[in-house]
């Protein structure tokens, strides 16, 4: 655990650099982008690494948090603010992202300035796309970057990218086969198939 801060906030200016604990005690890295998103890098220490090595390191994922989450976690010793830099060139860009309705395979992708499109959810052009969520800092975002780092099993019910919440559905659909709720719809595609 970092230092609990019981005065702490949330600071959402782009360029902010996190320090966040995750799961099993590794430390993940997090700058805030000019969207307000959280750009996690792909690199985890025991200890906190200088910002030099952080800000170099390549981009795993770029996840919309639930803001006031942040500082929840900043209060309790979970985050820690490393201060703020340059965002890096990777993170000044828009990510595209997916609109999945509840009980439909038809989604909407959202481009950089609000442009959107509709396609099926087994396009293989958008399942490295992230679905539009809100991950709490404390709450989801541990597991959420075990499972994007991808050297330990990460929990079966941890989504993000397309490809995955479509696991989780299926893994939804296989354990409660009586709740109508959870049923696949006929026309689809096995995660696998595409």
């Amino acid at each position: 655990m970092f230092k609990a801060d019981p005065m702490a906030r949330a600071d959402l200016k782009p360029g902010t650099l996190y320090a966040l604990l995750g799961e099993q005690e590794w430390v993940y890295y997090g700058q805030v982008t000019s969207d307000k998103k959280v750009g996690f890098f792909r690199r985890r220490d025991r200890e906190v690494a200088a910002v030099e090595a952080i800000v170099t390191s390549p981009i795993m994922s770029v996840v919309p948090d639930v803001h006031p989450s942040i500082g929840r976690a900043l209060r309790s010793g979970r985050w820690q603010k490393l201060g703020r830099c340059e965002l890096v060139p990777d993170l000044q860009i828009s990510r595209r992202v997916v609109q999945w309705p509840v009980g439909t395979l038809t989604v909407t992708v959202w481009d950089e300035g609000g442009a959107v499109t509709e396609t099926r959810l087994d396009d293989p052009a958008i399942q490295n796309l992230e679905v539009i969520a809100g991950w709490d800092a404390e709450e989801h975002i541990p597991s959420r970057l075990t499972a994007d780092f991808g050297h330990e099993t990460a929990e079966w019910h941890v989504g993000g990218p397309v490809w995955r919440e479509r696991r989780v559905h299926e893994e939804l659909a296989r354990r409660h086969p009586e709740a109508p709720w959870h049923q696949l719809p006929a026309d689809w595609v096995p995660t696998g198939a595409t």
